[in-house]
């Protein structure tokens, strides 16, 4: 039997998965110390748990942090693929290098060196049967400058007029909740917008642009509107922002993406990282809620993040009251082919790393990553490798889901030998399906959220929603979105 408790004695309690609880003597009495449970190990919960072990260990806290993940494997939409001579991102294949937020970050995880980036060279459309080249100056296909326009072999002289109005044409209605589409149809013409840029931005952000906001996919093309009164003016005005490094849009590492994840799960010496342990609901009692494991135990935490699809958030917290703003969420689907040929890829096109299909393509898929060119450290020896992207958008999208692996191969080798003229058997291949978990910030998108988040502040305090189902949707979003959850948690510790 333990002898009285003396002012700032610690009790030590033995609890599942060997955890250490610690139970602090306080003047007001004993005190549980805090527990933050993170639901979800993609990159938003890594981070998120990342910037509160930084947080916790800065401040002394005594604070349990435990992270929570359904698969084998952390990372979520980050997984790379060694196969052969080949480095394959199942998932995201890269991360924006001009986010203001990367840097410092990889600098913290101590990754500088391992820091590759995308290498140089032209990205075409496919259109009227052949591939064309997007002006370099150009952003998401958006001109740049006067020259950029002109030069365009994607748009008709009319179309070039069409767009000039951009210069003349005042901005007096749209705001950022407002349709990208609409917006960029309105100053720089309906041919500009659907020959050269719909293509691109379509395909970054998985939706149709009348049907995505502005605020969540470009929100400074409105302000340049604003401040100079011309999108392109605009772009002009600001080129070094996006040219500050050059050509090196996008970066990965030596060893692939998950290098980023591995890295972060090292540094994660605080934390209680479980693995296959899927969460089967959320409840509460009068001082804690009460987590239940797929395998029956319970965890009694102060905080939850929920970092996962909102579809899981909505089923664990299984509130009618809710199911409302969560249904207005809208998810794609995409299928993922990659091919690896024992060919060199001098192959391709000179000066290429790959394509977008067009509307009036007669390809099924909607992109092609020339991999191998664009990332040389995903091919020893420049082995072709390239990539296919097929999504829901498309109108062979409910066909191509149903079909398997080997069909699907048949499908991308036939796209490949259209649109490269290239033939043959390939040594690798890696077919990925995701269905409905590529978030679609739709029009409604940032109100739904605003929804969402208020009725669970009010009804489920410190409960928060994160991930890129609400906040954003390349890596660097989510790695800024899991700060500001640890951020927010932090305040209340």
């Amino acid at each position: 039997m333990y002898p009285m408790i003396l002012e700032g004695l610690l009790l030590i309690k033995l609890l599942p998965y060997g955890t250490l609880y610690l139970l602090q003597n306080l003047n007001r009495g004993v005190v549980l110390m805090k527990t933050v449970v993170v639901v979800g190990g993609g990159i938003t919960g890594l981070s998120t748990m990342f910037y509160l072990q930084k947080a916790v260990k800065a401040r002394s806290l005594s604070v349990r942090l435990i992270l929570i993940e359904g698969n084998e494997e952390l990372g979520g939409k980050i997984r790379t693929v060694h196969d052969g001579p080949f480095k394959i991102e199942a998932g995201a294949d890269s991360i924006v290098a001009r986010k203001q937020n990367i840097q410092p970050f990889l600098k913290e995880l101590n990754l500088e060196d391992q820091v590759v980036y995308n290498a140089t060279g032209k990205s075409f459309i496919h259109t009227d049967g052949m591939l064309k080249g997007i002006p370099e100056d150009a952003l998401f296909g958006i001109p740049m400058s006067l020259e950029s326009l002109a030069k365009s072999d994607l748009v008709s002289a009319q179309g070039k007029v069409d767009a000039l109005k951009d210069f003349y044409t005042k901005n007096e209605t749209f705001t950022k909740n407002d349709s990208i589409g609409l917006f960029l149809e309105s100053f720089l013409g309906k041919e500009l917008v659907q020959k050269q840029i719909s293509p691109v931005l379509s395909g970054v952000y998985s939706g149709k642009l009348n049907e995505l906001t502005i605020a969540k996919t470009l929100p400074e093309m409105l302000d340049y509107k604003n401040e100079y009164g011309s999108i392109i003016r605009g772009l002009s005005e600001n080129k070094q922002k996006y040219k500050s490094n050059g050509n090196k849009k996008f970066l990965s590492f030596k060893n692939g993406l998950s290098t980023l994840v591995e890295r972060i799960e090292e540094s994660l010496d605080m934390v209680e990282i479980l693995k296959g342990v899927s969460v089967d609901e959320i409840g509460r009692n009068d001082e804690a809620y009460i987590i239940t494991l797929a395998n029956g135990e319970t965890l009694e935490t102060d905080f939850i993040v929920l970092s996962t699809p909102h579809t899981i958030a909505q089923k664990l917290l299984g509130d009618r009251e809710l199911d409302e703003d969560f249904d207005g969420l809208i998810n794609s689907s995409m299928i993922s082919v990659y091919l690896g040929f024992d060919i060199p890829d001098s192959m391709l096109p000179k000066d290429g790393t790959g394509f977008i299909a067009g509307d009036n393509s007669d390809l099924i898929c909607n992109a092609c990553t020339w991999t191998s060119r664009k990332w040389e450290h995903t091919s020893e020896n420049s082995q072709l490798l390239v990539r296919l992207f097929y999504k829901s958008s498309s109108p062979d999208y409910e066909r191509l889901q149903s079909l398997a692996k080997q069909e699907l191969i048949s499908v991308a080798l036939h796209d490949i030998m259209n649109s490269l003229s290239i033939s043959g058997n390939p040594i690798t291949s890696e077919v990925t399906k995701w269905h409905e978990n590529m978030p679609n910030y739709h029009i409604k998108h940032p109100q739904i959220v605003q929804s969402l988040e208020a009725k669970i502040s009010e009804n489920y305090p410190n409960v928060l929603l994160a991930g890129c189902s609400y906040n954003g949707v390349g890596i660097p979003d989510c790695i800024a979105d899991g700060e500001k959850k640890a951020q927010e948690i932090c305040l209340k510790l």
